[in-house]
């Protein structure tokens, strides 16, 4: 329970920083350290309401970067036009442009999740 409270109060820290770069931040912030975050937020907010934790360290960072990278293609078919999506916030949610880069900045964000769970089950073993 202690770890989960941990979880959510990041959670809710990542979100209030990712409202704030979409909100206010310009450049490189906006365009890279975003994309970085998300992914680290959505590991945050699944293990805040996971009760079940995955047995292989690998497993969840590995399905929150499909699921990313998922999204990013949808961005690539033109998912919001296609489904005649014009909800403001739903695009800026869902993403509206492709971009390589966004690939490589989740892949960056979520090697501390990777570590995270690694040394969560390391730590597991031990004691």
């Amino acid at each position: 329970m202690k770890t989960r409270l941990i979880y959510f109060i990041a959670s809710v820290a990542l979100l209030g920083t990712e409202i704030l770069i979409g909100l206010y931040a310009h450049g490189w912030i906006r365009n890279y350290l975003g994309d970085v975050l998300v992914v680290v937020l959505l590991y945050t907010l699944f293990r805040t309401v996971s009760v079940q934790k995955p047995k292989g360290w690998y497993v969840l960072p590995t399905a929150i970067l499909v699921f990313s990278f998922g999204v990013e293609f949808l961005q690539l078919w033109g998912f919001c036009d296609r489904f005649g999506i014009t909800n403001r916030l739903l695009r800026v949610i869902i993403g509206t442009g492709f971009s390589i880069v966004d690939l490589i900045c989740y892949s960056i964000g979520i090697l501390p999740c990777y570590a995270a769970e690694y040394f969560r089950i390391l730590k597991n073993r031990e004691g």
